[in-house]
């Protein structure tokens, strides 16, 4: 599938500037679409909206379905009437250039718990119209996810040590836990109403400013999640709903041991025995939040590493076939050609590319990879070696940014780089921005750290580690005054407009 020329920013939502602690889906992000407009960036790139996992992750999230929380504009609630403004006080600890969810979650989750104590007493019969009409469009996937976070309110540690009777699922026990924590399910639907609601404001109006979202789906979803608790048959589980094998991937450039991921595997044969109907489900719903979507570990499609769950690292694992075409093939027949970008990096082998190509769905290219002694003129991480169906990045978000990258890389990748791009490397990330503009990738996308030229202690996530990651924000004064304008005019000079 060839996409349009074209060209924009990553940057997920919490990174934005706001009031609050962290940034949301309020006033900052609609300025953020309409710079991006001004810059002639047609596509908005987020990470996975949904719950931060282990590590705030947002690639281990507690649904595959359910959006993140935190990301909900309590301005919006005071709009409403369910918060009083003085209750939107600055949390403590609050940091403007960096997310401190040890503070800030607290904070958001009691003003929601505010604001939807509030509206069930007093909300008027439009919005509780508009809330039940929610709940039923959402049926599938609401009712076990609202009742999930209830329940892991209450109960220690992952579902699969909860009692009996709830990690079970057993009926009494369940139509029993309904009843006593009505008030706490209550609370998990009514958050994501406005979740959702306010996501789809957010993404029609940046569609009318002409800014396409791109959005994130992890291949794999957390183990303590609403939906292997609710469909435990679709995952490789013992007895008890613990994984006996989990995800990850071998050692690698980043990693010298691997990168122990911990998310359980899935029993791909199940799915098929149901023609991937989990699947469709998950992909169609990705595409009601999202324009376009890059599907992570694309290679985990073709073979995944396979690790057993009792190895403390990587290492030890094994390459295990998945079902390639054969879903790819389901979810076309389900809901047509799809605006897919595959992230086809690490180990990838001939069938890897193979399948990509059989879809059509274009491939990643790293330009910090291209650079160094070992690089040959055939590497496929530099431009000239491009394909148009190819979506170019400076760096992504488990990248150092370009300016740490070239602070810390080999002198002889600096070189190569200085000689290939007939530059002084004075301004390292507007020559990688300028020459993923000019390459011959139908889309190039620049990190928002890469376009305020920061250096790499403003990075988002050092991949292999478990804390400390995801917190990064930025300020409207960081914004350089003519960084708009320089993007504006590298995209119409290479045909990006």
């Amino acid at each position: 599938m060839r996409f349009p020329r074209r060209s924009g920013v990553l940057l997920h939502p919490t990174s934005l500037p706001g009031p609050h602690g962290s940034g949301d889906f309020g006033p900052s992000a609609y300025h953020f679409v309409d710079w991006l407009a001004v810059g002639g960036q047609k596509l908005w790139q987020i990470l996975p909206l949904g719950g931060i996992g282990p590590g705030n992750s947002p690639y281990m999230s507690s649904s595959a379905f359910a959006g993140n929380v935190l990301l909900v504009d309590l301005d919006d609630l005071v709009h409403h009437g369910w918060l009083q403004p003085d209750e939107l006080a600055p949390p403590a600890g609050v940091d403007e250039h960096q997310l401190r969810f040890e503070q800030v979650g607290p904070y958001r989750m009691d003003r929601l718990a505010r604001a939807a104590a509030r509206f069930a007493d007093s909300a008027n019969a439009t919005d509780r119209a508009d809330l039940a009409d929610f709940r039923a469009a959402n049926a599938d996937w609401l009712e076990d996810y609202a009742l999930f976070m209830a329940l892991a309110e209450v109960h220690p540690g992952s579902w699969s040590d909860w009692p009996a009777p709830l990690a079970r699922r057993e009926k009494k026990a369940l139509a029993a836990a309904r009843r006593q924590h009505a008030e706490r399910v209550g609370f998990w639907t009514f958050c994501q109403w406005r979740f959702f609601r306010q996501w789809a404001r957010l993404r029609a109006y940046a569609n009318t400013r002409g800014v396409q979202i791109v959005g994130d789906a992890p291949i794999f979803i957390a183990h303590h999640s609403a939906e292997v608790w609710a469909r435990p048959e679709l995952f490789i589980l013992d007895e008890k709903g613990a994984p006996t094998v989990i995800a990850g991937v071998p050692p690698d450039g980043f990693s010298a041991t691997g990168q122990r991921w911990g998310n359980p595997l899935y029993r791909w044969e199940a799915h098929a025995d149901e023609g991937f109907a989990w699947w469709i489900q998950r992909i169609r719903r990705s595409f009601e939040l999202v324009d376009l979507l890059r599907i992570d570990h694309f290679r985990g499609f073709a073979a995944y590493w396979e690790i057993p769950a009792s190895e403390p690292t990587a290492e030890n694992g094994r390459w295990v076939p998945a079902p390639g075409a054969a879903l790819f093939e389901a979810i076309a027949a389900a809901l047509g050609e799809l605006p897919v970008i595959a992230e086809d990096l690490g180990v990838i082998t001939p069938d890897v590319d193979a399948l990509r190509k059989r879809f059509d769905f274009p491939g990643m290219r790293i330009l910090q990879f291209a650079w160094g002694e070992d690089v040959n003129a055939e590497h496929r991480f530099l431009p000239h070696r491009y394909e148009p169906d190819t979506v170019v990045y400076t760096g992504t978000h488990d990248n150092d940014t370009t300016i740490g990258w070239y602070a810390s890389t080999s002198e002889a990748a600096r070189n190569h780089l200085r000689e290939y791009l007939a530059t002084d490397g004075h301004t390292p990330h507007w020559d990688l921005i300028r020459c993923a503009c000019s390459s011959i990738a139908d889309s190039a996308i620049y990190p928002m750290q890469d376009v305020l030229g920061l250096d790499g202690s403003h990075r988002m996530n050092f991949p292999g580690t478990g804390s400390g990651n995801w917190g990064w924000r930025f300020s409207w004064d960081q914004v350089p005054g003519d960084a708009a304008t320089r993007l504006h005019r590298m995209a119409q000079l290479y045909d990006r407009l």
